[in-house]
């Protein structure tokens, strides 16, 4: 077998990809994972916080990226991003559900905790869910992938002193990827969830690293799997593999990608900061 041949079931080459939340962190690495392997790509960006243009000018490498305002809190402005998507590329073959807030990012939102828990289940979970419903009824090739990134937080495990919505928001996502797999068992879609463990992007550091000393932080990478974080671009790697056609044999999974947390939570919680 040529390496061509050994290349050929990842290449995207001709497949239109939808990331939300592609400005940072997991998505952003998404974005240039499934462009460097051939996919046109379209992103989102915050509703009324991000400007298209100016995030469009903070990418490079192949053309045809295209940006989309997204406001996953209202359905209407999922409505409108997903006819944008379709609009500028006719069609959408994978979607990448990635935006989401945080324990931290969510007060970006909202000062008062009960309205944060309210807009972490909102976003999180609810505006999945509607993007999920969306991209189903939209037009598609053939061999559709539907990527949900959840978290090993509520998707995977359960940590002591893990903010409740937070785990909640992401235990639903994890549900509502077995349920739709469920669903489309006869369909020409695939759907999986992501459960990423600690990994290095501005959502982590905002819940979790920014609290920390140095001295502090240095025990904490310390504990975790492997003695370090995850990096964003070995999330991407796993997406970009389910949104290839070798991976329609784990239809239906929710993969843990912690490096180990998920089968030993007590690391995080033996250090007492999540």
């Amino acid at each position: 077998m040529t390496a061509i041949d050994l290349l050929a079931p990842f290449d995207l080459k001709g497949r239109i990809a939808l990331v939300t939340g592609g400005t940072g962190g997991i998505g952003r690495a998404c974005v240039e994972r499934l462009q460097a392997y051939g996919a046109t790509v379209a992103m989102t960006c915050v509703a009324g916080v991000e400007d298209p243009a100016t995030v469009l000018a903070a990418f490079e490498g192949p053309g045809g990226l295209t940006a989309h305002a997204l406001d996953l809190r209202d359905v209407a402005s999922i409505r409108r991003c997903i006819a944008s998507v379709l609009d500028a590329h006719g069609r959408i073959d994978i979607l990448v559900n990635n935006a989401a807030v945080g324990s931290a990012t969510v007060a970006n939102w909202s000062g008062d905790a009960d309205e944060q828990d309210s807009l972490m289940l909102a976003i999180n979970a609810d505006g999945t869910l509607k993007m999920c419903r969306e991209f189903l009824s939209a037009p598609g090739g053939p061999d559709r992938k539907l990527i949900n990134i959840s978290s090993v937080g509520g998707g995977i495990t359960a940590f002591p002193g893990f903010r409740l919505s937070d785990g909640m928001s992401k235990a639903a996502v994890a549900f509502l990827t077995r349920q739709l797999a469920a669903e489309t068992v006869h369909r020409d879609v695939d759907v999986f969830a992501v459960c990423p463990g600690a990994t290095d992007t501005p959502m982590f550091q905002a819940s979790t690293l920014s609290k920390l000393t140095p001295g502090e932080r240095a025990a904490f990478l310390a504990r975790l799997p492997k003695g370090r974080l995850i990096a964003p671009k070995e999330i991407a790697a796993i997406v970009h593999f389910l949104a290839s056609p070798p991976a329609r044999v784990l239809h239906g999974a929710v993969l843990d990608a912690s490096m180990g947390l998920g089968v030993r939570p007590g690391l995080m919680s033996e250090h007492g900061d999540h």
